[in-house]
């Protein structure tokens, strides 16, 4: 089980690396979006981000 968390956790972190990587401008103009967002919109979209990895976790397993 550790096993399967440590390579989720380095997929994570190699997928989240990517944009800043190949397109450093465009990630920082949508940190800044993110930014002026309001805190509801954001929760909004981080539950469904979660809930749209569980159901494809869900999904592929």
């Amino acid at each position: 089980m550790w096993d399967d968390l440590l390579a989720a956790f380095a997929l994570v972190l190699v997928l989240e690396g990517m944009m800043p990587f190949l397109s450093p401008e465009q990630w920082k103009e949508a940190m800044a979006r993110i930014l002026q967002m309001d805190d509801s919109t954001v929760r909004k979209i981080g539950f469904f981000s979660m809930l749209g990895g569980a159901l494809l976790l869900y999904l592929v397993r």
